[in-house]
């Protein structure tokens, strides 16, 4: 009952898990907060190795309902199995939420200084420079 008494915003760092290796080196960041619509791997527990959607997150017990991962009850039907967002691994996001994407760093390049097409004022100032001395 202790996950009772933590405030919302900083039950939300526990919903975190890691990113596979090719998302780590795409986003240059190790861990993201797993939300709804995201594609995940059982790391851990009697569902090992088993990837499915995230179909619900329950940020009071830092747990997720993931498509495909049941368990029989002893009087018949199936009910979704809760498992432990560290327990898991991102293999794809979803990137349907533009404040999720706001989040990952932006790729710079070296060469124009540009950030994802939009120009800073240095390198404007820089093609300007090129323009006269070409002149």
């Amino acid at each position: 009952m202790l996950y009772k008494l933590i405030s919302k915003h900083k039950r939300d760092k526990f919903l975190g898990a890691n990113l596979s290796v090719n998302l780590r080196e795409q986003h240059n960041k190790r861990s993201m907060r797993v939300i709804k619509g995201d594609t995940v791997r059982i790391l851990r527990g009697e569902y090992v190795g088993i990837e499915g959607k995230v179909e619900k997150v329950n940020t009071v017990r830092s747990t997720l309902s993931i498509e495909g991962v049941q368990r029989e009850k002893i009087r018949g039907g199936n009910v979704k199995v809760q498992v432990h967002a560290s327990n898991v691994q991102i293999i794809s996001l979803n990137t349907d939420d533009d404040y999720r994407l706001k989040g990952i760093p932006k790729s710079t390049d070296k060469n124009t200084n540009t950030k994802r097409g939009k120009e800073t004022k240095k390198s404007v100032e820089k093609k300007k420079e090129l323009i006269k001395e070409e002149s």
